[in-house]
Parts: C-alpha cells; sequence; structure tokens
C-alpha cells in the first residue's frame, strides 16, 4: 500500500484544559535545613562585583554603562516628587491609574539609573541623589499603586497604612532599594547609619511581614480555583532578591526563600506541561520569564543547588513559548490581554536559552538584543546586572528567529500555522480554543488571526488601556473583551459568557505538509439562551494559498444569526459574495485580498469602530484609529446549516 504523505498528524480530543499534577519541583528538593546549608551567607555572598572591583566593572560593557552615566548626568539635579494623594484618589473618581503610575515609575528608573552610573563612574556624584531617591521612595505611603488596592469603600483609593500589604510594584520597590544597600551600603553608613536603617525597616514592614505573615491572592488559585497568573513569580522574583541582599540572619534568610519557593510552585505546578502561557507572549516576559529570574538568583546564591529545574520538560516548553508564539519579527499572538508588538527583553531570554540548552531560543534571543538607549524599563530591575555580565558574549552569539511551521498546544488549545518554517513569507494562521476564565481573559473561544508576509490581515485587537473598570465587575462591558468583537458569531443575539464552564469542546488538530488544521465545538462558550447545540469549527490552513473557515451549526432554535470579522483595513464589498481587504503588506504596497461568502445566505455590513472611551487610548497605541467590523447577517437563520469563508 502507498505511504501517506503525512509527515504528523496530531489528534488531541480534549474536553478540558489538563494540567499535570502537583510536582514541587522547585520547593521539594530540599529541606529547610538542606537549603540553609546550600545558601551562601550573607556575608559571603557577591552576586556581582562589589564597587571597588575597578577591574571588574571596567571589563564590562562600557557602551550600556556609558549610556546609564549620560542619562543620570542629565537627571543629577532631578528633584523627587511627591506623591499627593488626589492622584492615588483617581482611581476612584475617574478610573485613571496612568497619572499616579507615570510619578512612581519616573522616581524608580531614575534611582536604577544613578545607582547603574555611580557603579560605572565610582566619584561619589551620585550618591546624594541616591540618597534623595531611597529616601523619597521610603516616605512614600505605599510602593504599589492604586489599581491594585483593595475595592472596598474603606479604601476608596487611598491605602490603609497600618494593613501593608504586597504588591507587584512594592515587591519591585524592595529590590531597587537592597541593590542600593549592596552596592553602597558602606558609603551610605559613613554618611549616616540612618539610610540603611531606613531600608531595612521599610523592607521589613511593608514586605517582609506581609509575605511571611500574611496570605496575598496570588500566592495560590482564586476561589474559582484559576491557577496564579504572571504576579506570583514576579513577586516572588523580587521577594527572592530583596531576601537575599537584606536578611543578614542566615536563619530568617533561609525561611523566607523556603517559603518563596513553595509560593512559587504555587504558579509551576498547575502550569500547562505545554508550556503555554494563557496570558500572552507580552505577559510571558513577567510569568515564565520570572520563573527563569527566581531560578537565576537561587542558583547564584547557592553554588548552582537549582540548576536541575532546567532539565524538567515543562520548565523547557514554558522558555520556548516565546518562539512558538511568534507571528514575525514584530509581531506575536495577542490572545486575551497580550499585546501585539510586545518588546523582547533579549539578554533574559538568551540566557533563559542557555540554561535549558535550546539553541534556537539562544538565536531568538540574540536577535532581539541592541545597544542599550539609555532609559531603563520599568520593570525586573535585576536583569540589567545579568544583562551586562552576558553582553559581549550575545553580541557575539548566532542570530535568527526560528519560526517553526507548525506549533501546536494541546494544553491551552492553540495552534500556530505558517506557509513555510522559518520565514515569514505568505500565510500565517493561529487559532485558539480553551475556556473564558483564562488569566487576562476576553471571551474568545474559536478565535483566530490571519497574518500575510508577517502583516495583519484579520486580527484579534487585544487590550486597550488599563482603566478601573477593566478589573471589575465591569469587564466584559469593554467592547474588546467580548466575543462580537472577536472573529466569531453572535447567536440569536448572545455572545459568549465568561467562565470556566463556558469552553471549547471536541478539540483536534492536525498537521500535514500542505495544510494545517484545528477543529472544535464552540458551543458551550454560549449560554443556553443562544439555542446551540452544536457549532462545530473548522479553521484551515491550505499552504500558499488560501484560508479557510467552515462553521457546521445545529440550533434549537434560529432567529438571527451574524459573523464577525476584525480588521484594520477599510473592508468593502467588491461585490455580493466577496469582500475585498486592501492589505498594505512588508514593503509598503497594497495588494487586495478577497473574503468570499455566500451572497444567498449572508449579508455583509462594515463598520468602522469609534474610539473614544478612555479604555480605547490604548487600541489606538497599537493599531491606530483604524479598526473595522465586518458583520455578515444570515438571512434565513435555520435551525441546521453550513457556514463558509474563503480568505485568499
Amino acid at each position: 500500500m502507498k505511504q501517506s504523505p503525512l509527515i504528523c498528524t496530531l489528534l488531541v480530543l480534549l474536553i478540558s484544559v489538563q494540567f499535570t499534577p502537583a510536582q514541587k519541583l522547585v520547593s521539594g528538593k530540599y529541606t529547610l535545613a538542606e537549603l540553609e546549608q546550600s545558601l551562601i551567607p550573607h556575608s559571603q555572598w557577591n552576586p556581582f562585583p562589589p564597587v571597588s572591583d575597578r577591574t571588574a566593572w571596567n571589563s564590562l560593557d562600557r557602551a550600556t554603562l556609558s549610556a546609564y552615566l549620560k542619562t543620570a548626568n542629565e537627571n543629577i539635579a532631578y528633584e523627587w516628587p511627591y506623591i499627593p494623594a488626589t492622584k492615588s484618589l483617581l482611581i476612584e473618581r475617574t478610573g485613571d491609574r496612568d497619572e499616579y503610575q507615570a510619578i512612581t515609575f519616573q522616581k524608580r528608573r531614575m534611582l536604577g539609573t544613578m545607582i547603574l552610573a555611580e557603579i560605572y563612574e565610582n566619584q561619589g556624584r551620585f550618591i546624594d541623589p541616591i540618597i534623595n531617591g531611597i529616601w523619597s521612595i521610603c516616605e512614600e505611603s505605599f510602593w504599589g499603586v492604586p489599581a491594585h488596592l483593595p475595592k472596598t469603600k474603606e479604601i476608596s483609593g487611598l491605602v490603609d497604612v497600618t494593613k501593608p500589604f504586597v504588591d507587584l510594584f512594592a515587591a519591585e520597590t524592595a529590590t531597587y532599594l537592597a541593590w542600593a544597600d549592596y552596592f553602597f551600603g558602606e558609603q551610605f553608613d559613613r554618611i549616616s547609619p540612618q539610610i540603611r536603617k531606613r531600608i531595612r525597616h521599610e523592607t521589613r514592614t511593608r514586605i517582609f511581614q506581609p509575605l511571611m505573615n500574611q496570605h496575598h491572592g496570588w500566592m495560590t488559585a482564586n476561589s474559582n480555583g484559576r491557577p496564579p497568573n504572571n504576579w506570583n513569580p514576579w513577586i516572588v522574583s523580587n521577594w527572592i532578591n530583596s531576601a537575599l541582599l537584606l536578611e543578614e540572619d542566615q536563619q530568617r534568610r533561609s525561611e523566607m526563600v523556603y517559603k518563596a519557593v513553595e509560593v512559587l510552585d504555587n504558579f509551576l505546578d498547575p502550569y500547562p506541561q505545554d508550556g503555554g502561557c494563557d496570558e500572552g507572549p507580552s505577559y510571558w516576559g513577567a510569568a515564565a520569564a520570572s520563573l527563569f529570574d527566581c531560578l537565576s538568583l537561587l542558583n547564584l546564591a547557592s553554588h548552582d543547588a537549582f540548576a536541575y529545574v532546567y532539565e524538567d520538560e515543562k520548565v523547557r516548553n514554558m522558555g520556548k513559548f516565546i518562539y512558538r508564539a511568534q507571528i514575525s519579527e514584530a509581531y506575536f499572538l495577542n490572545f486575551a490581554d497580550a499585546d501585539p508588538q510586545p518588546k523582547m527583553s533579549a539578554a533574559m531570554i538568551y540566557r533563559y536559552g542557555k540554561a535549558i540548552q535550546d539553541l534556537d531560543m539562544m538565536k531568538f534571543g540574540a536577535y532581539y538584543w541592541e545597544p542599550f538607549s539609555g532609559a531603563l524599563p520599568n520593570f525586573h530591575y535585576f536583569r540589567n546586572f545579568f544583562e551586562l555580565v552576558v553582553q559581549d558574549e550575545i553580541v557575539a552569539a548566532d542570530k535568527g528567529l526560528p519560526l517553526p511551521k507548525d506549533v501546536w498546544l494541546p494544553d491551552i488549545q492553540v495552534m500556530v500555522a505558517r506557509d513555510q518554517a522559518g520565514t515569514t513569507d505568505g500565510f500565517f494562521l493561529a487559532a485558539k480554543g480553551g475556556h473564558n476564565d483564562e488569566s487576562h481573559n476576553h471571551n474568545d473561544i474559536g478565535n483566530f488571526v490571519v497574518y500575510y508576509d508577517g502583516q495583519p490581515l484579520l486580527i484579534d485587537v487585544g487590550r486597550g488601556t488599563y482603566t478601573r473598570k477593566t478589573f471589575s465587575e465591569d469587564r466584559y462591558d469593554i467592547w474588546y473583551n467580548r466575543s462580537d468583537y472577536h472573529n466569531l458569531p453572535t447567536i440569536n443575539g448572545q455572545t459568549q459568557l465568561p467562565g470556566s464552564q463556558f469552553r471549547a469542546s471536541d478539540v483536534s488538530y492536525q498537521a500535514r505538509p500542505q495544510v494545517s488544521q484545528m477543529k472544535l465545538d464552540i458551543r458551550q462558550a454560549y449560554p443556553q439562551e443562544s439555542g446551540v447545540e452544536s457549532w462545530q469549527r473548522t479553521i484551515v490552513l491550505n499552504r500558499g494559498k488560501q484560508i479557510r473557515l467552515e462553521d457546521l451549526v445545529r440550533l434549537s432554535e434560529a432567529n438571527n444569526i451574524t459573523h464577525h470579522f476584525m480588521s484594520i483595513y477599510p473592508v468593502s464589498v467588491l461585490r455580493p459574495g466577496v469582500l475585498a481587504i486592501p492589505f498594505i503588506g512588508k514593503d509598503g504596497q497594497e495588494r487586495n485580498f478577497q473574503l468570499t461568502y455566500n451572497p444567498r445566505q449572508m449579508e455583509a455590513f462594515i463598520e468602522k469602530v469609534p474610539l473614544t472611551a478612555p479604555e480605547d487610548k490604548g487600541i489606538i497605541t497599537k493599531w491606530g484609529d483604524t479598526i473595522y467590523r465586518v458583520n455578515f447577517e444570515v438571512k434565513e437563520p435555520k435551525l441546521k446549516d453550513t457556514f463558509r469563508f474563503l480568505l485568499e
């Protein structure tokens, strides 16, 4: 019998997202006593060379260090601002979170820049500005941001200073202070012992005691069973960092690290075995990447006692996700709240790839490395020290984008397919199943995106600007979080609903040399009122030719059905049954793509989505004021029907 040309066929039938059982990969290796023995004592731990080691610092990347110095010089007279209470109250009064955050993030960037500049120059010129920055930050009522305050009438936008708790940016703040103490502690003591005393008092009161003595929601699964998201490893990385640097008592230091890794495993244990980040690539940089940050710090403090973790297949897959979710040089999958064009933390990615011995990931990280601009990123401050050490290696490393031909992530139910491996030329298709209680969820089961030559054609709009409304009970009143502003149908007036019970079923995936496809039933994503008995969606890439969508439908009632498609182009009706999408290629030239449908069955209407709400500012930043929705209204809905669309 003639052999099938099938190279790879994967068929996975999933009723629900499957997770591996708890494994306590990080926290289960050592007892507390063994961990205490493994950790290098505080007095002997030198994670990076002291300022006095000029040979070491002069051997590191001078261009980057000079850029830090230039920025610090330009801001040496920086006036550390007081943050008025009314800035914090904006979160309740107008829903705005950016005014407050702009001030607090800038203060920390200034402090971090001056620390690096003084390390490089070593003349003492930035010591007083650093002290001023430390003192100003220590005088803030809250190290976090108002958007993360409890949403209660008692709080109403102002922190209760008698009940400290740790959010993302409180933990980040401790890291800045800890590195200032590490590098300049002796100089601080010569000026006044109160500086280091203040650092330790504030971090102990605001960070260490709350973390050790009270539960925080990000530490474990929520009441609905949703596993922890990026908050967990992100905060834990800063917790480990500040505990290792500031706590001098070896027993208390070990106890903090021990609890921190126990909390970290609450994130890692339920994480999908396929390594898929349901928050998307832009959150991967604070999720799987922050897990790597934790491991980097732990290994640095223990003579690589945690290096074994890099051998775990899940941890390896978590790293690989970042290039598996790539569309093109600029674009990445942006399901849910992810950004379509996230910035890559090149050195961290390279280091992660090196740790798991993945050459593709190393090349990918090296590809995105670029000379330092002089402006520190807002977060993950300790990565800057790791980057300085590996800089020369990255510059000399092989560079390239893996761009795999086919990717299937069965646990989060995401497929990726492109016309050819290793190039962005031609079609790119990605689609998702999953459920509607994912972290940063949009109601988007069965959604898909199409790119051509690495440029967007049919899109997932993604998220806009975060406001008070974003994470409130009104989240799904925001249009871009709703299924009717994704490439999905509205069925008998009903859209998808949030919650883990609203999910894909009968999911399968198949990859062959010329065809890749995903099948799933999206009926369970809709409420009973929709009358859906079966909505079997098949999304197909015919390589080098077209994208095909087919919906086989069975309903208990058929009143009205509307299919929706989202684009950044002013779609027009070329003739009944054919829409023209005036696509702009990477060469800047326009070429029409045709979206065909049955004109006897459906009528097409195109609308430009008005971007006027506060949340829409972020949409304009990402896509411009260019969001169009194509609506295909079914003329005579039937209880059983088939809908077909062809994009070519």
